[in-house]
């Protein structure tokens, strides 16, 4: 089912898919499109929320507790159905709880709510899990939206830029593709005091680009001259990576705020030493926050 919001001050329209929680769609007053249209000779999703892991596990399958579980890349919540709790006219409330499917890759119970709410010109979304039952739980939690990019008549890919909040001085953690993890020891892409990462195709000839350590809790995704594009804040979240598949020339940027990522050269198959692990006791709940601002 699709959800459609409206903030009719600005005008701006969001639209949901009950299928993932998944936002596939955000548009300005004048009808323009910034959410990637899912094509699967591309990439057929468009913004999937990442849980109870990020990426990849080192053969997609991880230990819990001991025991050996199947985990699909990214985890189960961009094939499950959530259920519509809550809505208006500009909010949205879709909330997925452990069942018999969720059990077979993951040993606890929880329960994952999505809640879109759209006022003032700017898209919120605040992602809250529960622990309900008696032990601790741990999980990875990420947002993975797809940015159409170019945004702008005429312009190219190569044309934008990533402007951070803070002057950052990190390097990325390289994705080994043979092995099909990050190399802990390694530094790929640099920022070397400065807020901006200009955009080239070449930048993800390795896969995505992922930072581990980051000041910065926003980032835009803008056009280097006219400055208009995105901004998205994610307090919540701790890393953030860029992606767009290599060689198709793809015409969308994810930008990807995670607690977690795929599985690390550092790590072992116990999914409770996961790098930046979530860890809920009984009976707590915790939110995390991300917002999508048009600019210009």
């Amino acid at each position: 089912m699709i959800i459609y919001l409206q903030d009719k001050g600005t005008p701006m329209t969001a639209a949901i898919d009950t299928c993932g929680a998944q936002l596939i769609s955000l548009k300005d007053k004048t009808g323009k499109e910034f959410i990637w249209q899912r094509d699967p000779e591309i990439w057929s999703r468009c913004s999937p929320l990442l849980f109870p892991a990020v990426g990849n596990c080192r053969n997609n399958r991880t230990r819990f507790d001991g025991v050996w579980y199947e985990m699909e890349k990214h985890g189960f919540c961009k094939v499950s159905e959530f259920a519509l709790t809550d809505q208006t006219d500009t909010t949205a409330v879709l909330k997925l709880s452990s069942s018999a499917f969720t059990r077979r890759f993951y040993p606890y119970d929880f329960v994952l709510s999505l809640t879109y709410s759209l006022a003032g010109g700017v898209l919120s979304m605040s992602y809250t899990v529960e622990n309900p039952q008696a032990a601790d739980i741990c999980y990875c939690i990420g947002a993975h939206p797809g940015f159409v990019c170019p945004m702008e008549e005429g312009a190219r890919f190569e044309d934008y830029i990533l402007e951070f909040e803070k002057e950052e001085h990190t390097h990325a953690m390289p994705y080994d593709e043979r092995n099909l993890e990050f190399d802990a020891q390694g530094e790929g892409i640099s920022l070397d005091h400065t807020r901006v990462l200009p955009l080239s195709y070449e930048l993800f000839k390795k896969d995505a680009i992922y930072f581990d350590a980051i000041r910065s809790r926003s980032v835009s995704l803008i056009h280097k001259d006219s400055r208009k594009g995105v901004e998205l804040s994610y307090p919540g979240f701790e890393t953030i990576a860029f992606w767009t598949p290599y060689g198709k020339n793809a015409p969308f940027l994810c930008i990807e705020p995670w607690n977690g990522s795929a599985i690390r050269s550092d790590e072992d198959d116990d999914f409770i030493h996961r790098h930046h692990l979530q860890i809920l006791k009984p009976g707590e709940k915790k939110q995390y926050f991300m917002e999508i601002r048009l600019i210009g």
